[in-house]
C-alpha cells in the first residue's frame, strides 16, 4: 500500500515538473517559446550552452511583435517585459506595484547578503535607499575623486615600471585588482596595492567572496534560487564564514579607530556613519554599513571590471575610435580635476556605447508585490492579470542589441551618444544600470571610475591586440556574468610623446 501512494505522489509530482510546469503562459494565451521541462528557458545556461546573455536574446527574439512574452526559470513563471513603454509604465509610473527584487537568499540566512540595499524589500528599502542616496550625489563623487585618481595613478605607474615597449596584459586580472583597490580604498578605508603584492588578504577575500565558478557553487546558488524557505531553514550562508569575519571586524575595528582618534577620510564608511547620525528612521548598526559596504564591493570588483575590459578590448580592435578618444585626452594639460574629467565628451561617448553593446546587467528583475493588469494595447492582445509574487524581467541586453533601436547593433559606435544623436534614442531602450527608483545606486561612482583609469592608461600608452587576443571575442557560456570564454589578452603599447 504505501509503495503505491509512493508511486502515485512520484507520477503526480512527474507529471507537474515535466508537464504542468510549463502551461502557465499557454493558459493566458502568452507567447512562451519552447521551454524544456524542468529547466524552462535555463536549458542551455545549465548544460554551458549559451551564456546568460544569450538566453536573454534567445527569449527576446522568439516574440518579436509582442509587448511581453512569458518564460520560465526553471519551473517558475516569469513575465519577459519587450516594450519601452511598458517597462515605464510598470518600473517607474506603477513603481509601487513592481518595488521589490526576488529574495533568494533570506536575511535570516545571510544578514550581510539580505541587509544589502539590493536585497532590501518594501518600507526597509525605502529607508536604507534615502539613507545611502547622499553618499553617492555628484558632489560626494567630487570628494572622493582624489582616492580614486591616486589608485589609477598608482596602477598605471606599475605598467609603467616595466621595461617593455608592448605589456602583455590579461586585462580582467588587472582591472580586478583595479576595482579591489579602489573599493578597498573608498568603501573600506584600507589602501591596497593588488598589481604589486598579489596575495594581499583583501584581494584573496573580495576574490572568494565575488568568486561563483564551480559546480559546488552553482549547485548551492540553484538551491538559493529554487528552494530559499529551506536555505533559510538550514540557515546555509551565501557568504562563506572566512568572508564574513573578515569584512565584519575589517569595519568593527575602522569605525572604533575613526571615532576614538577622529579620523575622518572622503570614503564610503565616513559618508555612513554620517548618515547614521543624521538618520532619523531605523538606526544603521555596524552590520548595516557592512552590509552596504559588502553589496558595493560584490558589484564593483567583477561587473564592472568586466566592463572596463570590454572597453578595452573595443579600444583595441576599433584603432579610429581609439585615436579620436587619445586626441581628445592628449588635450588635457596635466592631471585632470573632476570638472575636466567630467567634460571629456567623446569619453563619454565611447563609456556610454560600451555600456550599450556590453551592459554591467544583462537584465535587470521586479517582483509583483500586488495583483496588477496590464491592459490590452494590440489588437492579439487581453487583459493580462499578474498575480502577487510574479516575477518580471527586462532584458537590458537584447534592448541595446535591437536594430529598431539601435540599427547595426553589433557595431561599436559612440556617434550614437554624440549631442546630436543622443536624442533621438527611444526612452526606456537604453539602460546600462537598470531603470526606474530602483535602479544602481552606484552608477555615478561607476562611470567616475571608468573615466578615470582610461583617462590614465591612454595618457601613457595605447591598447593594441596581440596574439593571444580572441577575435571576434565569444562569450563565456560557463559564467553567469558577462565575460569573454579565454580572458581578455592585450597588450598596452608605451606611447611616444
Amino acid at each position: 500500500m504505501i509503495l503505491f501512494l509512493l508511486i502515485i505522489v512520484i507520477i503526480i509530482l512527474g507529471y507537474f515538473l515535466l508537464y504542468r510546469s510549463n502551461k502557465y503562459w499557454i493558459e493566458r494565451g502568452v507567447n512562451q517559446g519552447n521551454p524544456k521541462p524542468l529547466f524552462g528557458h535555463f536549458n542551455g545556461t545549465t548544460f554551458h550552452k549559451q551564456s546568460f546573455a544569450e538566453c536573454i536574446q534567445m527569449v527576446y527574439n522568439f516574440a518579436p511583435n509582442s509587448r511581453y512574452c512569458g518564460m520560465y526559470q526553471f519551473t517558475m513563471p516569469t513575465l519577459f517585459v519587450r516594450d519601452p513603454d511598458l517597462i515605464k509604465q510598470l518600473a517607474v509610473k506603477d513603481f509601487d506595484y513592481f518595488l521589490n527584487h526576488r529574495t533568494f537568499i533570506p536575511e535570516e540566512s545571510d544578514p550581510l547578503w539580505g541587509k544589502n540595499l539590493f536585497a532590501l524589500n518594501n518600507q526597509k528599502w525605502r529607508d536604507m535607499r534615502s539613507t545611502l542616496s547622499p553618499a553617492f550625489t555628484g558632489s560626494k563623487m567630487k570628494f572622493m575623486f582624489p582616492l580614486i585618481s591616486e589608485t589609477a595613478e598608482s596602477f598605471i605607474q606599475y605598467f609603467l615600471a616595466k621595461n617593455e615597449d608592448v605589456v602583455t596584459v590579461e586585462m580582467k586580472d588587472a582591472f580586478t585588482r583595479f576595482t579591489n583597490d579602489v573599493i578597498a580604498n573608498t568603501a573600506f578605508g584600507v589602501k591596497c596595492e593588488s598589481l604589486k603584492e598579489r596575495e594581499n588578504e583583501f584581494y584573496l577575500m573580495g576574490k572568494e567572496a565575488t568568486n561563483l565558478k564551480g559546480f559546488w557553487k552553482n549547485m548551492k546558488l540553484l538551491v538559493f534560487f529554487i528552494f530559499p524557505e529551506i536555505c533559510k531553514l538550514c540557515k546555509i550562508r551565501f557568504f562563506s564564514k572566512s568572508v564574513a569575519n573578515f569584512f565584519t571586524n575589517l569595519i568593527k575595528v575602522n569605525i572604533a579607530n575613526r571615532e576614538e582618534f577622529g579620523i575622518i577620510r572622503p570614503d564610503m564608511i565616513y559618508l555612513l556613519m554620517e548618515a547614521r547620525k543624521n538618520n532619523l528612521n531605523e538606526p544603521i548598526s555596524d552590520e548595516d554599513i557592512t552590509a552596504q559596504a559588502l553589496i558595493f564591493f560584490f558589484a564593483g570588483f567583477d561587473t564592472v571590471s568586466s566592463a572596463m575590459c570590454f572597453l578595452s578590448y573595443e579600444l583595441a580592435t576599433n584603432p579610429d575610435i581609439q585615436k579620436k578618444l587619445l586626441q581628445e585626452i592628449d588635450s588635457v594639460n596635466g592631471k585632470p580635476t573632476y570638472e575636466v574629467l567630467m567634460n571629456l565628451k567623446y569619453l563619454d561617448m565611447v563609456v556610454s556605447e560600451t555600456l550599450r553593446k556590453w551592459p554591467i546587467s544583462v537584465a535587470a528583475d521586479r517582483i509583483c508585490n500586488k495583483p496588477y493588469t496590464i491592459e490590452p494595447k494590440l489588437p492579439n492582445e487581453k487583459p493580462l492579470h499578474l498575480e502577487k509574487n510574479l516575477p518580471l524581467w527586462i532584458p537590458i541586453y537584447a534592448l541595446h542589441r535591437d536594430p529598431n533601436y539601435f540599427p547595426d547593433p553589433n557595431r561599436f559606435d559612440p556617434e550614437r551618444f554624440s549631442d546630436e544623436n543622443k536624442v533621438n534614442i527611444k526612452p526606456y531602450t537604453y539602460l546600462p544600470f537598470g531603470v526606474g527608483p530602483r535602479n544602481c545606486i552606484g552608477s555615478r561612482f561607476a562611470l567616475l571610475e571608468f573615466k578615470l583609469i582610461f583617462f590614465y592608461i591612454l595618457s601613457q600608452f595605447e591598447i593594441i591586440p596581440i596574439q593571444k587576443t580572441q577575435i571576434p571575442l565569444k562569450l563565456d557560456k560557463t559564467q553567469f556574468a558577462l565575460t569573454a570564454e579565454n580572458g581578455f589578452w592585450l597588450g598596452l603599447k608605451r606611447r611616444e610623446k
